[in-house]
């Protein structure tokens, strides 16, 4: 791409986000809904005056880095850990679900080779925590109770989509997946999850002791963003997705994240650990300031993109067969997820919005469906079917969680 084939793209994609993000919100729709049809637009399915390049995916990567970065702010760690168990059912009857009715249904229903099968199943594990945080904080729910178990279940469901897409790549390409491969990719990742938060804290302290003595402005939320992608980096290393990157370094900089070392056990340095993770409220409030600006430009043009990446003259909308089994496929794909809300003991509101919050696959399903696609396991057919699921999956739940929020606020409202 040109440079200035690029910056006419980009300034496309600013302006249709805005453009209709701003229209949706008007029209009571989550702004989100608007992005991703302004891709729908402006991409090869409409105008075709945009289309994917490394350059405009580099920018929406950025997006979600920083999405989830704010997220990870915003996640209180303590009331997340209270909610137990609850998110590792729903991650796991999540991926489960899916996976094998996915799976069973494409090799024996539709007779398709079982590498293809299984990469069906695989697109249906996944859940998009991007949209699913962002229709969340549209809807102003972003710290109700279910999003706590929401988010862990979106993160764990993430992680455990990127293992299966690992093993299965690794199968089709090698033939076989060794125990050993699958044990190092786990432990590398439940080290990361485990570690980055408390490294990119002490980071924190050392970031705010130079920030209050800079002659300079800029340098706190230029040192974040570096941190940030350093973790993001650290990340793809441990074999996890990038986004947990972010996620990890905004709960480490959430003024909910605090970690005490006993003096008593005489930890080298546990006096100065202490004072990083006791570091001074104002950091965070200091920094939300400076990097909310960056947040609100980068996280539109990653659902633009997802929109743009759906190319939805692909599909052949007159072969039965594809309509078939997208049918299907989507019956399992929303059941097998909102299934996942039940599997829990929480009010029946509260369930269906844990349910129909994993739903959106969004671009976790298109890595798997292109992925499939380019090494030659998914034929036209099946891809295209999985565009149409994958298209409903992403634009469907956020209107039916707008109407169960509007219908309890109704039902409260008359108490009030």
């Amino acid at each position: 791409m040109e440079l200035h084939d690029f910056f006419l793209a980009l300034a496309l994609v600013l302006l249709g986000a805005r453009l209709l993000g701003e229209t949706a919100s008007r029209l009571g729709i989550p702004a989100v809904i608007g992005e991703l049809a302004a891709g729908l637009i402006l991409g090869p399915s409409l105008l075709g005056w945009v289309s994917s390049s490394a350059p405009l995916e580099i920018l929406a990567e950025i997006g979600i880095i920083l999405l989830l970065f704010e997220v990870g702010m915003n996640t209180d760690v303590y009331r997340l850990a209270r909610t137990g168990t609850k998110p590792v059912f729903v991650a796991i009857t999540g991926f489960v679900l899916p996976f094998a009715f996915g799976a069973g249904v494409s090799w024996y229903g539709f007779e398709l080779p079982l590498m293809a099968s299984l990469f069906i199943g695989g697109t249906l594990t996944a859940t998009s925590i991007g949209i699913t945080v962002r229709v969340l904080a549209d809807l102003r729910q972003g710290s109700s109770d279910e999003a706590q178990i929401i988010i862990g279940a979106a993160v764990l469901d993430d992680i455990l989509g990127v293992l299966a897409l690992a093993f299965l790549y690794q199968f089709a390409i090698i033939g076989e997946v060794t125990p050993t491969s699958v044990g190092q990719v786990s432990l590398y990742i439940f080290m990361f999850v485990a570690l980055a938060p408390v490294t990119a804290k002490l980071v924190a302290y050392v970031i705010d002791h130079y920030d209050r003595r800079s002659a300079s402005p800029g340098l706190l939320v230029t040192m974040v963003v570096c941190l940030i992608m350093l973790f993001s980096y650290l990340a793809h290393l441990a074999g996890a997705p990038l986004i947990l990157g972010g996620f990890a370094v905004g709960i480490a900089m959430g003024q909910r994240f605090r970690l005490r070392v006993a003096q008593h056990l005489r930890i080298p340095f546990s006096a100065a650990i202490n004072r990083a993770m006791d570091a001074a409220p104002h950091l965070s409030e200091h920094l939300e300031d400076q990097i909310r600006p960056l947040i609100r430009v980068f996280t539109p043009v990653f659902f633009v993109m997802v929109g743009v990446s759906l190319d939805l003259r692909t599909v052949d909308w007159g072969s039965a067969f594809v309509w078939k089994l997208a049918s299907t496929l989507l019956v399992i794909a929303i059941v097998g997820k909102c299934l996942a809300g039940y599997c829990i003991r929480e009010n029946r509101m509260r369930q269906a919005v844990i349910g129909l919050a994993m739903v959106p696959r969004g671009e976790v399903g298109l890595i798997f469906t292109q992925v499939g696609l380019a090494n030659g396991l998914l034929n036209t057919e099946a891809y295209a079917a999985l565009l149409i699921v994958i298209a409903l999956t992403t634009a469907l739940p956020p209107f039916a969680l707008k109407a169960i929020y509007a219908r309890r606020h109704l039902k409260v409202a008359p108490g009030e």
